[in-house]
């Protein structure tokens, strides 16, 4: 019995055979230690190459990082490769001129392709910020060395190469001068040109003056109105020839102004634009002010007899000057513009004569947008003086000598150079103490004294500088903001706090060439829902 337990039990002491795992389970774990040999040898061969520098202490020499140069010091130090191929590259070009002039034309290739490779070694060490070595410079200014020699052996000396330089300097000059010349006379004639627009409102006002006689009658109800020489109403002028111009002037003031019903403008154009300005101004209502519109025809005392102006407007010179062209391309083209002696222009001088039975008057000019009621400046205190207006000096700019001519003894001799200047655009007159001056005689006087234009060129600024020296009254500047038909970098704010802004320049506003951050400022009053704007594509 125990025999047999013993027989039956001698399995589980028996030792048991060894397992071989599968062969695919070998390669997957050699497989596996290779790929961490090589990572290990790589990262490992990684941190060999960005090791900071050793500083070797047993010697005076030691390895540092490599650090960025600044070009333009490499290009202005005399010692560096940079500029010796810049200084060679110069001087390239202008053998490539010579030998193109003398028709040696394989010369002129090898240079320029010189010059090409000079340009890309120099952009390349521009662009990583590295100084440029001698092993790579040193080919390029070997060859272009070898071709200069060659051109010189041409007989391109160094005097061939100084006049051939300056006869092209002086060429490009009278090139540039021809430009500049050229850019004032585009830009001067749009200035003065109608727009297509503009002609269009103006061509239809006309045609609807003419077919429609109810607007002359009551235009001619308008003449008779007793606010027109009502003194406790307020009063503006505006002389123009442009419809959409002087309606947005009217439309801004209005817009802007407390009691809107209380302002009377008093607006004159010329014979052609009269049918059209009176139509605008008659079939549109301004918040229940009144507007007057006259032409200028019909001021017969405004003759040659009586005005030095009108009589040298006759003069066959003076139209030749103005509206023919002038045999003197040495005076600037601005100063030819015609509206400088329009008489529209010119009327400023002649309000009291306008305006009989007015004591006091607001100035506009045509470019000009009111932001502010200006039934205020009614009521300033003008101590006696004649106009009151924004003076433009800042420091030794806009003064009296920066538009006359005081080397002409009869300036000099009653003006201060010194003097600060002021602005025409937006100005408060008091037409007694006008009268009882007689400033209209005085600018008589200074006409006739500048019939050669020696005194000042042209334009009305001078001349109102001269009349009404010593009767002006300074207004705070936010009056009157100047420079939105030139000056693109006035601040914001100062247009906002603005009770008026002035267009004033060649960018006016009603053109292809305004200022467009200025634009909407003035666009803002023009009124496009009528449909001659619409028809006339304003907007």
């Amino acid at each position: 019995m125990r025999g047999s337990e013993m027989r039956r039990r001698a399995p589980e002491y028996r030792r048991q055979s060894r397992r071989r795992l599968p062969g695919w389970i070998w390669w997957l774990v050699g497989i596996f230690l290779v790929v961490g040999l090589m990572l290990f040898v790589l990262h490992h061969n990684q941190k060999e190459q960005f090791r900071p520098p050793v500083i070797n202490k047993g010697s005076e020499t030691e390895e540092v990082s490599h650090e960025k140069v600044n070009f333009t010091e490499e290009l202005l130090s005399s010692t560096s490769f940079a500029r010796q191929l810049a200084d060679q590259m110069t001087l390239a070009k202008a053998y490539v001129i010579l030998s193109k002039e003398h028709g040696n034309l394989q010369l002129a290739w090898e240079l320029s392709s010189q010059i090409r490779n000079c340009q890309r070694l120099l952009s390349e060490g521009a662009v990583s910020g590295r100084a440029i070595t001698q092993e790579e410079a040193h080919p390029i200014i070997t060859r272009l060395a070898r071709l200069i020699y060659k051109a010189q052996d041409s007989h391109y000396d160094i005097s061939t190469t100084i006049v051939t330089l300056k006869s092209h300097a002086l060429a490009l000059e009278e090139r540039a001068k021809a430009s500049v010349v050229q850019t004032a006379e585009f830009g001067q004639l749009a200035a003065e040109s109608l727009p297509k627009n503009l002609h269009c409102l103006t061509v239809k006002l006309t045609e609807e003056w003419l077919q429609n006689p109810k607007l002359k009658s009551r235009s001619e109800e308008h003449r008779n109105s007793t606010r027109l020489v009502d003194n406790n109403l307020y009063h503006f002028c505006i002389f123009s020839d442009n419809v959409l111009a002087t309606s947005v002037v009217v439309n801004s003031t209005v817009s802007n102004a407390n009691h809107p019903q209380q302002l009377v403008f008093h607006v004159v154009t010329d014979r052609i634009n009269f049918g059209a300005m009176s139509t605008w101004f008659l079939i549109n209502d301004f918040k229940g002010c009144t507007v007057e519109v006259r032409c200028i025809d019909e001021f017969s005392w405004l003759n040659a007899a009586s005005s030095p102006l009108v009589r040298r407007l006759s003069e066959m010179e003076t139209k030749g000057y103005y509206y023919v062209g002038s045999k003197t391309p040495e005076r600037e083209i601005k100063f030819h513009n015609p509206k400088f002696v329009s008489l529209l222009n010119h009327l400023r001088f002649y309000i009291p004569q306008i305006l009989p039975n007015l004591e006091k008057v607001v100035f506009l000019d045509d470019d000009v947008v009111v932001q502010k009621d200006l039934t205020q400046l009614f009521s300033i205190e003008l101590h006696g003086n004649v106009i009151g207006a924004v003076e433009t000096c800042l420091e030794s700019f806009h003064r009296y000598h920066k538009y006359l001519n005081f080397s002409q003894l009869i300036i000099s001799s009653k003006i201060d150079p010194h003097t600060c200047g002021w602005a025409f655009g937006m100005n408060i007159f008091d037409l007694i103490a006008w009268r009882k001056a007689n400033v209209t005689a005085l600018y008589h006087y200074w006409q006739e004294q500048n019939a050669d234009q020696l005194l000042w060129r042209t334009g009305t600024l001078p001349a109102g500088l001269l009349t009404f020296y010593g009767l002006m009254e300074p207004l705070d500047r936010r009056w009157h903001i100047l420079g939105l038909g030139y000056d693109v970098d006035i601040d914001d704010r100062l247009i906002e706090s603005a009770a008026v802004v002035h267009y004033n320049g060649n960018m006016k506003p009603w053109l292809t060439l305004a200022i467009r951050r200025y634009k909407s400022t003035w666009e803002q009053y023009v009124n496009s829902s009528h449909p001659y704007v619409r028809e006339c594509m304003f907007h």
